[in-house]
């Protein structure tokens, strides 16, 4: 284990324990294999930012009061939204004054962490993520409105045009989802996954556009893919590192960025990028999960995201291609306006 890697280990001990409320390693249910019982479904809303805000750049971890001031915010917001239109000062979240989404839809859950750290990032220690490499320039769309750009369009939500289905976002075209990653980074709304373990296999279901990552753990089944083969999700290989697991993933297709760090924006191609992610029951209602994102070509030093998810109830089915009427009407309407706009109507 590198210095670098032991270092990040560190860091995750320490949120362990502060997650989990206690100063003795919590001694998770087992299987009858004897490994962790990881099994069901985790909520990953919360209120914590990827990134540090840069007005806290010097505040690691906020107070009780500070922390319960970002809360009652929130709570403020999502009532806002909520509200009738007769009485609603600011128009919906999301669709503008034509109305969308209130916040019954848009979900960005109702706490901090439980360490209320101000960021979800723990590496770097300034809770930022690291510089682009020279010649790396992150892209930025709008959910407001099309913004020039390039094929392929490799941020989760928000599009380029309306010529074809290729300039939407990944997650307009129900390819991937804007929150489940790998890595996962919470946003929008369908924050759940769920996971299922047999002695040689783990099964990480995500909510949004429900995609199943199938993760081997037996020797025999961790042989990398040959580099010809890419995938949306890449190709994860799993193993035990004690009491947790652990989940490297590569061979990711070049349709997608490195790194999406919000909805609208990405850095860098999937082609180099190697994720490891981290699962470790921390608590009777915590799964604690890490991710380390390691892509030379476009990050100038790794980084490392630690998000407690919580105990959920249930996971309902989430139809995304099926009953995605959104982006036929998005194409068939600018079909009718150019349609319109050459008749002179």
């Amino acid at each position: 284990m590198s210095l670098r890697d032991r270092a990040v280990v560190s860091v995750l001990l320490v949120v362990c324990v502060s997650s989990a409320g206690a100063q003795t390693p919590f001694e998770p249910p087992r299987l009858p294999d004897g490994r962790p019982d990881l099994q069901g479904v985790w909520d990953f809303r919360t209120l914590t930012p990827l990134q540090r805000p840069e007005d806290l750049a010097d505040t690691a971890v906020l107070t009780a009061e500070e922390a319960a001031e970002v809360e009652s915010q929130a709570a403020a917001r999502t009532a806002e939204a909520n509200a009738p239109s007769e009485v609603r000062t600011e128009p919906l979240p999301v669709g503008g004054s034509i109305g969308a989404y209130n916040r019954y839809w848009v979900d960005q859950g109702a706490r901090v962490v439980d360490d209320q750290r101000t960021s979800l990032i723990v590496d770097p220690p300034d809770g930022r993520l690291p510089a682009l490499q020279p010649g790396i320039e992150m892209d930025v769309l709008s959910l407001g409105e099309d913004l020039p750009g390039v094929r392929p369009v490799r941020v989760r939500a928000a599009g380029i045009g309306a010529d074809s289905h290729e300039d939407r976002g990944l997650s307009e075209r129900c390819l991937l989802g804007f929150n489940s990653g790998p890595p996962i980074v919470p946003a929008g709304y369908n924050q759940n996954i769920q996971i299922f373990q047999t002695p040689d296999h783990v099964v990480i279901l995500h909510e949004m556009v429900h995609d199943a990552r199938i993760v081997p753990l037996t020797l025999a089944g961790r042989n990398p893919l040959p580099g010809s083969i890419r995938q949306w999700m890449g190709s994860s290989r799993g193993y035990w590192d004690g009491d947790t697991l652990v989940v490297e993933t590569r061979n990711f297709t070049d349709k997608i960025a490195s790194f999406n760090p919000s909805v609208t924006t990405a850095a860098g191609s999937g082609t180099t990028l190697h994720l490891t992610e981290r699962f470790r029951r921390v608590g009777d209602d915590t799964l604690l999960y890490t991710y380390t994102v390691e892509d030379a070509m476009t990050f100038t030093r790794p980084f490392t995201a630690a998000l407690p998810m919580k105990r959920g109830d249930a996971m309902f089915e989430y139809a995304c291609h099926e009953g995605n009427y959104g982006l036929f009407n998005m194409l068939s309407g600018a079909r009718a306006a150019e349609a319109a706009s050459a008749s002179g109507q």
